[in-house]
């Protein structure tokens, strides 16, 4: 599991923006970028090219989720 303190100072490669821990991912809180990286035996992938980039709608669903604003 990611700790706290990890989740506190990791960030998006791409963007910069901070990331929220959702089930097996991070993803990150940037509209722009829509960025999630996988969790594989509770190492986080932050490379971008192994990203995905979400559509609005399931970023939306993501942020709203985690309590994170979506404008």
């Amino acid at each position: 599991m990611i700790s706290k303190e990890l989740l506190d100072i990791l960030c998006c490669p791409d963007s910069k923006a901070d990331l929220v821990l959702d089930g097996d991912f991070l993803v990150s809180v940037d509209k722009t970028t829509r960025r999630r990286y996988r969790i594989e035996n509770d190492i986080p992938i932050m490379l971008i090219d192994e990203s995905e980039q979400l559509d609005i709608s399931a970023w939306k669903s993501i942020m709203e989720r985690h309590s994170k604003p979506t404008e």
